[in-house]
């Protein structure tokens, strides 16, 4: 399997970041199936595994919403996980539950091979009522006890939330990611890149971006402000995925960090403390710095020592010396162009390494 965007999930290479996100009655393994070759991840479900949310599933089948109910879930569910797993994606269940109990047996029962995905999303009345969805993010004491024994299970393990409903959605996502969670799959609604950020800059959890995904321009927003992957579900239809997908790739190709973020001055999350100056002059990188406990000094002996032996550490040429503060490709500067010019290096090498430099930084700030 190719690797071009270099993302992983866990020891899952993912080949492409985007993701089909669950739709009750829709989405299963032939639906993923029939769109694999655009996606990295197929969430199937929600499935409804105990007789709470069985019994809710059953109420909204009555009034006409689509719902999966077989008759033996876990064995369904099993089935569909390898539908997706012979197509060369990695399959992830999007499961409505009432108690932990059920979780845990579902995943002994199917495996490590899937993508455990507590659904805190849903708002049907019906489903919220069961203890789940929705009332999950209202009562995040339960759904940080769901993680928990998942991870325990040895799964990894997804929270498919909606923003706006929990009292503080960062802090949620900064206790999740602390409770073991892999993945946070947030719906952001009205909130967009604003609410995407704020995550983004309190935990490194892995990030999936959902709502209004349509064309390459929304990805790469959601990309720019701290989106690993992004999901489509209504709009997961093969044209608008490969469409995305191809534009994705071409970008990746010539940029070479496919979600590079946005830079700090111009809204970027902390990501993008990696193409910040030398911090000697007032600017939006001060605060940011401050907010995170880091001296001036303590974020030039990072930068510096986390570039060593690397084509960043050089660059006599550049403003301050070092390719380690120089922006982004896309932001024109003849100091760091002629620099990587003379130095003979391709610019998506440079961003490549700007992407480690970042991880680096991440892990800093949140080891």
């Amino acid at each position: 399997m190719d690797n071009i965007y270099d993302l992983r999930i866990g020891e899952r290479q993912i080949s492409i970041p985007i993701a089909i996100a669950s739709m009750a009655g829709m989405t299963d393994g032939a639906y993923v199936r029939d769109r694999a070759g655009h996606i990295g991840i197929g969430f199937i479900g929600g499935y409804a595994i105990d007789e709470a949310t069985i019994s809710a599933a059953r109420l909204l089948s009555g009034q006409g919403r689509e719902e999966f109910l077989p008759r033996d879930p876990i064995t369904e569910i099993a089935a569909q996980v390898r539908l997706v797993e012979a197509a060369g994606v990695i399959p992830g269940i999007n499961i409505r539950a009432s108690g932990v109990d059920a979780l845990v047996s579902l995943a002994r029962e199917v495996g490590d091979q899937a993508i455990y995905e507590i659904d805190a999303h849903c708002r049907q009345q019906a489903m919220i009522d069961a203890g789940c969805g929705e009332f999950l993010l209202t009562h995040p004491e339960i759904l940080l006890s769901y993680v928990q024994a998942l991870k325990i299970s040895g799964v990894l393990v997804s929270v498919k939330m909606r923003a706006g409903v929990a009292a503080d959605d960062a802090e949620l996502a900064r206790l999740l990611w602390k409770a073991g969670a892999d993945i946070i799959h947030i719906d952001l609604m009205d909130y967009g890149v604003v609410k995407l950020r704020e995550i983004r800059n309190v935990c490194p959890v892995f990030l999936i971006a959902n709502n209004g995904v349509t064309d390459f321009e929304c990805a790469k927003d959601y990309f720019a402000h701290g989106a690993d992957m992004v999901s489509l579900a209504r709009r997961s239809d093969p044209k608008t995925l490969a469409t995305i997908s191809e534009a994705l790739a071409q970008f990746n190709r010539e940029h070479g960090w496919y979600n590079s973020p946005k830079q700090l001055c111009r809204g970027g999350d902390i990501r993008s403390l990696a193409f910040c100056c030398m911090p000697v002059k007032p600017c939006p990188l001060l605060p940011a710095l401050e907010k995170l406990k880091i001296s001036p000094q303590e974020f030039v002996t990072l930068k510096m020592g986390s570039v060593k032996d690397t084509i960043l550490e050089g660059g006599n040429g550049t403003c301050f010396g070092s390719l380690a503060y120089c922006c982004k490709d896309s932001t024109p500067c003849m100091f760091r162009d002629g620099t990587l010019k003379q130095a003979g290096i391709k610019k998506t090498i440079y961003m490549q390494q700007k992407r480690e430099l970042a991880r680096k930084i991440m892990q800093h700030v949140f080891s």
